[in-house]
This record gives C-alpha cells, structure tokens and sequence, in this order.
C-alpha cells in the first residue's frame, strides 16, 4: 500500500498523486525521482503502475539471437562486441549457411522457436540484397518463424551503403520478412554525450525518424537506452521524454529496454564514482524512473544478460514486466564483460519468473501471449521429474 504520508516527506505528493490518478509526469518528475533518497519508494510507484498494466505476468519469449558479423564502421567507443576488419582478432562474419544452421540447430529439440533476434555490426560491404536473401531463406525454411531485426542504426547504414532512402530499405526488409525491429544504437540521444561515445553513428533525430518510418509501415519496433556511462539524470529524463513524445506521434514503441553499460573491453574508462555495486541499486532506479515515464510504452524490459539474472529478478518488483527470452547464443553484452549464461531454457526462466512471485507469460515477437503446445509441456514435465529424481 503506498503510503501518502511518507510520500508528502519525500516531496513526492504530486508525483504521487499523479501516479494514482493516471496523469502523466514532467520532465523535473523525471528529476525529482532520480534524486530521491528511497530508491524503494520509487519502486513502489513504478510497482504500482506495472500492476495496473500487467496485473501479475511477467512475459519471456522463447528466441535465437543471431550476431551475424561484428565488424562496423561506426568505432563507438563504448562497444566491446565491433571489430574494425575482418583480419582483428575476434572478428567474425556468419555465412547464410550458418545462420541457417543455427535454426535448425535449435529445432532439434521439441521447443519450437517464437523469435529470430537478429543484429549486429555495420559491416562496410554486406548489401541490404544480402541480408534479403537471408530472410527469404529463413522464411522459406520456417514460414511462421518471425524475425525480429536491425536497429535504426543499422538501416541507416544500409540506405548510405546502397544510396537509397531508410524508407526504401525499411519497405524491402519488410518484403522479404522483417516483422519487428530491435531497437538498438539509441545510446543517449544528448547529442553532447553522443559526440563522445558514438561520433559515427545516426545522430538522434535520425534513430527517432527511422523508427517512426518504420512505425508508418506497421512495422512494430522496441527502443532502448544505454545508461550508467558520461550522461547526467537530465540526460536520462530527456531521452525518455523523446522516446515518449515519438511515441505519442507515431505509435509503434512495443517495448523499452534500459541497458547498463558494461565496462569491461572497452576504451571508454569511468570515474569512480559511476563505478562499482552501488551501479545496481540505479539500475533498479532507472528501471522504475522508466516504467512511470513512459506512460505510452506497454512493456519495460529488465534484459536479463546485461542485468544479470538476480537483479533483473529484483527489477520485476521495480516496474519492469519482461525477461526477453532462452537467446541461446549473446554476443554483444558477454564481449563488453557480462558474467550472466548465455542462454536460458524454458524450465530456467519459468522459475526465475515464478520464484519472484510472478505468473510467466510465453509471448511471441510482437508480445502476443502464446500458449504451449503439447510437446513442449511434455519436455518441460521430464526435466521436472529428472530434477525430483
């Protein structure tokens, strides 16, 4: 029960107040609630809001990431997954045959695939026509299998790469199968910020047009945003906000998704300060400071392999609403110093979901939920029995 007393102490009542009524908060709410002192309060009221939306489900998709190349001309400095050439140590390129593979791969078994994740590098000479074939390829081997792909970013580097419109490249993807987009290169979009991390890449308005293109195509799209680096709260707040206003122009934010940055294995080196075990207690924060401004955004995502799993556990109870899924194969945040597996099964994260205090959800890409089919109930059960056994 919130407690209006104690929010009135926290100088909290109007945000309190708005968050019982439904209102939407302002860019100094946003301020308000970074700065406040009980980072469980703010948890409350996110709680609060996650329950109103969600009742008691936590959603999980079960998903293949596929990293198909993680050469890129973009250089950011934050990024430990990006190669320069394919002569670097650690550089890789995966053929269609192998990307192929790894769905049959994960057919093998009777869990059926509800996702294709599929992202990567900026790779300086891979055609917008290949990544097509591709998909063609994908769908011809799985017609119901849908795929989930490229950020913003990346469909920018494919309009320059072929001399063509973002508009152009975003209708052919479409064409050849692409039902959902990741989400991904959002960084901060304090162009400030951004000179000093990602120089290289599409700027913010950019990332924001690009994905209300693809929002026009009925293509539905998640948003993200990398924290815990050189930005400030206000930084924060504001990138929030802009994702909220595109939201209201154009409709077609599924899922926001906070992302720690991780430190490890790159070139950009932190104070102290923006350092150490106190970063997951403002993971939890910026997770709920989320869920209470983005009023226009269904779903907030705590990603297990960035977070971790006990803390995206804890980020259940601070207004996020969504695991993402088994992945099977992460590249991107594992290279940037994540200690979490790299896949999960479904018994896995069913229990992580129940063990929190949560009803799991099997949902697809586009976060319709999806009942189990008989044979995977029958593998689950097995696992069980081994386990009591």
């Amino acid at each position: 029960m919130l407690d209006a007393t104690y929010y009135d102490k926290l100088g909290l009542s109007s945000i309190y107040d708005k968050v019982r009524s439904g209102r939407r908060l302002s860019f100094d709410d946003g301020l308000t609630l970074f700065a406040c002192p009980d980072v469980t309060a703010v948890g409350a009221l996110a709680m609060h809001t996650r329950v109103r939306l969600h009742r008691n489900a936590v959603f999980y998709v079960v998903n293949r990431q596929i990293n198909y190349t993680n050469i890129c001309v973009n250089g950011c400095v934050f990024c430990a997954f990006r190669r320069d050439r394919e002569s670097d140590p650690g550089a890789f390129v995966l053929s269609r045959e192998d990307i192929l593979s790894r769905l049959h791969a994960a057919d093998q078994s009777p869990i059926h695939l509800d996702e294709m994740h599929f992202v990567g590098g900026c790779h300086p000479t891979l055609p917008l026509v290949w990544f097509e074939d591709v998909f063609s390829a994908v769908r011809e081997y799985n017609p119901q299998l849908p795929v989930k792909a490229f950020t913003p970013v990346e469909i920018a580097h494919f309009a320059d790469l072929g001399g063509m419109s973002t508009l152009e490249v975003l209708r052919r993807l479409k064409a050849a199968g692409l039902v959902m987009m990741t989400g991904g290169g959002a960084e901060i979009f304090d162009e400030a910020v951004r000179a000093q991390i990602c120089p290289h890449k599409a700027d913010s308005a950019t990332w924001l047009r690009i994905s209300a293109e693809a929002h026009s195509l009925g293509i539905k799209t998640n948003c993200t945003m990398l924290f815990g680096h050189l930005e400030t709260y206000a930084n924060r707040v504001d990138h929030l906000c802009r994702l909220r206003e595109q939201q209201d122009e154009s409709g077609g934010f599924t899922c926001f998704i906070p992302l720690p940055f991780l430190t490890k294995n790159n070139a950009l080196k932190l104070p102290k300060e923006k350092s150490g075990p106190q970063c997951g207690l403002d993971q939890l924060r910026t997770v709920a400071v989320s869920r209470l401004m983005l009023d226009n955004i269904p779903h907030i995502k705590a990603y297990w392999i960035m977070m971790g799993p006990k803390s995206a556990q804890t980020a259940l109870w601070f207004g996020a609403d969504d695991l993402d899924g088994t992945i099977i194969e992460e590249h991107i945040g594992h290279m940037a110093g994540a200690e979490s597996s790299r896949g999960m099964t479904i018994v896995e994260l069913e229990e992580m979901i129940r063990n929190s205090g949560f009803r799991p959800v099997r949902r697809n890409a586009l976060f319709e939920s999806l009942a189990p089919n008989a044979a995977e109930a029958a593998a689950r059960a097995a696992v069980e029995a081994r386990r009591v056994l």
